[in-house]
Parts: C-alpha cells; sequence; structure tokens
C-alpha cells in the first residue's frame, strides 16, 4: 500500500516536471517585475507651453503700445511728420501698422501649431479629460486674431468715407479693435495657462489609471462606466474611442518592451 502511494507520488512529480518541461513559457526566460514595472509606469512629463503663453502676451503687448506711439505721433498729430518719416524711413505709418498686424498673426498661428502638437502628445500619453477640457481655450486666441483681422479690412477699406464723416474715426475704430484684440486674447491666454499650471502641478497618471485608483478605493457599489441619463451620447462614445486608441498605443508599447526584455535577458 505504501509502495503503491509512493509510486502515485512519484508519478505526479514526475508528471508535472514533465508539463513544466513542455511548457514554453515557463522554459523561457522570467521577467523582473522591476523591469515591467517600469516599463508601465512612465515618468509623468510637464506641458511646456506657459513659455510660449508668455512670449506671446509679451509680443502683443508690445506691437499695442507700439501701434498706440505711431498712430498718436504719426497718424493722428502733423507735429511729427518730420521725425516720424525718418524713424520709419519713409513707410506710410498705416502700413507698418498693418504689416506688424500680419507678422503677430503669424507668430499666433506658430504657437498655435505648436500647443497643438504637445496637446496630441498629451492625448496619447492617455490624458484624455484635460485634453478635451482644453481643447476649445486653446484655439481661441487664432480666432481672436483672426477675427481681429477681418475687423480691421472691414475699417481700413472704408476709411476715406468713414473719415469724411469723422476726422480720424477710421484711425480710433482700428485702435479700438487692436486694444479689443489684446483684452480678449490675453483673457484667453490666461485661463489656458492656469489650467496648464494645474495640470503640472498636479502631476496625475493617465486616465485610465485614475479611474482604476478611484473605483477601487471606493466603497460605492453602483460606480460603472456608461451611458447614464443626462450625460452626453456623443461625449461618451467620444471618450470611449480616445480611451480605445490610447490602450491600444498602449499595449503596442508594453508588448515592444516585453520582447526588447525578453531579448536581453536572452543575450545575457
Amino acid at each position: 500500500m505504501e509502495s503503491e502511494r509512493t509510486s502515485a507520488h512519484g508519478n505526479t512529480n514526475v508528471g508535472f516536471s514533465q508539463s513544466t518541461d513542455d511548457d514554453p513559457l515557463i522554459d523561457g526566460p522570467f521577467l523582473s517585475e522591476d523591469a515591467l514595472e517600469s516599463s508601465i509606469k512612465k515618468e509623468f512629463e510637464k506641458l511646456p507651453t506657459n513659455w510660449a503663453v508668455g512670449i506671446l502676451t509679451f509680443l502683443h503687448m508690445v506691437y499695442v503700445v507700439l501701434c498706440i506711439v505711431i498712430t498718436v505721433f504719426c497718424w493722428v498729430s502733423d507735429e511729427h511728420t518730420a521725425q516720424c518719416n525718418a524713424a520709419l524711413q519713409g513707410i506710410d505709418s498705416k502700413t507698418v501698422v498693418l504689416l506688424g498686424k500680419v507678422a503677430l498673426w503669424v507668430l499666433v498661428f506658430i504657437y498655435d501649431r505648436f500647443v497643438q502638437h504637445h496637446h496630441s502628445a498629451v492625448r496619447r500619453r492617455g490624458y484624455l479629460d484635460f485634453y478635451r477640457m482644453t481643447r476649445g481655450i486653446k484655439n481661441l486666441p487664432l480666432l481672436v486674431h483672426s477675427a481681429g483681422n477681418a475687423a480691421i479690412l472691414t475699417v481700413i477699406a472704408p476709411s476715406s468715407l468713414l473719415d469724411a464723416k469723422v476726422k480720424n474715426l477710421s484711425v480710433y475704430l482700428l485702435l479700438a479693435i487692436i486694444c479689443l484684440e489684446l483684452l480678449l486674447s490675453v483673457i484667453c491666454l490666461l485661463r489656458y495657462s492656469v489650467h496648464v499650471v494645474k495640470f503640472n502641478s498636479k502631476k496625475p497618471h493617465p486616465d485610465i489609471n485614475e479611474e482604476e485608483r478611484s473605483h477601487g478605493c471606493s466603497t460605492d457599489v453602483h460606480a460603472e462606466t456608461g451611458f447614464r441619463d443626462g450625460s452626453s451620447l456623443e461625449e461618451l462614445v467620444e471618450k470611449q474611442a480616445d480611451l480605445i486608441d490610447y490602450l491600444k498605443q498602449h499595449n503596442s508599447h508594453l508588448s515592444k518592451r516585453i520582447l526588447s526584455l525578453t531579448g536581453q535577458q536572452i543575450r545575457d
């Protein structure tokens, strides 16, 4: 009887060892837990757009100040005509203001592309809520400047008719548009900058990780992901699509990292 037990126990060990040897996953090199965690958990990358906000705001304020100076001393008043012509090298003051406005719009367009590039990177890193929250406000400066350009053209085109009714009316309207444009642009840039500062200071995990942590710590048994009354179906579908896209990219990166670590261990 004892020999049968010993034999059965020995057969079990042999069978287990055989199944272990035959399993290619177990036979392969083991990856350390630290290596996998370092692949999954990436260091937080700050959004480097605040310095661009500061530079654009400063250049915009400089342009407005120069426009006011040129308008007051070279456009409205005739007392400093000689000095203005010498300073502007014979170029008409109106031309200088309009060329400066075009150059400013080009800078705003470059800023918009720069911000869009970094926000796309933030979206790829899984910060989908922040991307959607700032999607509208980050594009407002370009819209404000484009609307300002249209308003300036509307004033400049019939400037002779406006000045015929009221002296220098087109000049005053032009200055009003430029100053209003500065005010609206600065408000939009400051609101956007506040969101970026909060995001960088908070250093959050990607949205999927934050949801897992909140659901793991929450005692609410009704916590779930899905459509509820009062919520936007379009927003829900967009959020799920963004989340699926992020998870696909994350899984692809993780698979490549695992293969790289496996190949490294085999070579070692």
